[in-house]
């Protein structure tokens, strides 16, 4: 997994890269203008590079991010030039995609929590959500690990009252998509577009703009 975020207004021309979650122990080094952020297992879950920009050129976009494999490379050579030896592997993998909501059942340990399993284009995953209006059938958005929200925060792998769950069935509000409805709900998608679709900012402004007409 590698997410990429870069926030040149809060942090200047600094890139952050993911590698792993956060662990309460942990340890950094910097050598130049790399830091290897490492567990307390010796693995590498993090590098962050000042001045990005004279590695690799001009970043587009701001938050998440997509590098190129050109500049994967020229990171991983400013990495190796360091003396750090973990290498970086691209991920260009979708990480908001379509998802299609098939088996629905309530959560064995809450009241307002349901376990759906949940159609990604290919392959099933098991997401818990507890939006009030999820229903089998619908197309929704779903946040797979390694997204980064525009809050700031990543979608890991994990469990919800001791159930596993693959990710987030998002809301407008939680996409920060423009004129969201301020209240709870996942958003709903129409029925043409194919689960595993990737997402974007305008399939859920025009998901928005329909439902407002109805």
């Amino acid at each position: 997994m590698l997410i990429s975020s870069y926030n040149p207004d809060s942090l200047g021309d600094t890139l952050l890269l993911i590698l792993g979650e956060d662990e309460s122990s942990q340890t950094s080094k910097q050598v130049g203008d790399v830091v290897a952020i490492t567990a307390a297992s010796g693995a590498t879950i993090g590098y962050n590079f000042f001045n990005v920009s004279k590695i690799i050129g001009e970043i587009t976009g701001r938050g998440q991010v997509q590098l190129s494999e050109k500049q994967i490379d020229a990171l991983n050579t400013a990495i190796a030039a360091a003396g750090f030896t973990q290498e970086l592997v691209a991920d260009t993998k979708p990480k908001f995609v379509v998802g299609v909501v098939g088996e629905l059942k309530a959560h064995p340990d809450s009241d307002h929590l349901h376990v759906a399993q949940v159609d990604l284009g290919g392959y099933t995953k098991q997401i818990v959500c507890g939006a009030p209006n999820v229903a089998q059938g619908q197309h929704v958005v779903a946040a797979l690990p390694g997204a980064m929200m525009p809050d700031g925060k990543i979608i890991w792998p994990g469990a919800l009252r001791g159930v596993s769950s693959y990710g987030m069935l998002c809301a407008a509000r939680e996409l920060a998509l423009p004129n969201a409805p301020q209240k709870r709900g996942i958003l709903i998608l129409p029925d043409e577009l194919a689960a595993g679709t990737a997402f974007t900012t305008e399939m859920g402004v025009s998901a928005l703009a329909t439902q407002a007409q109805d």
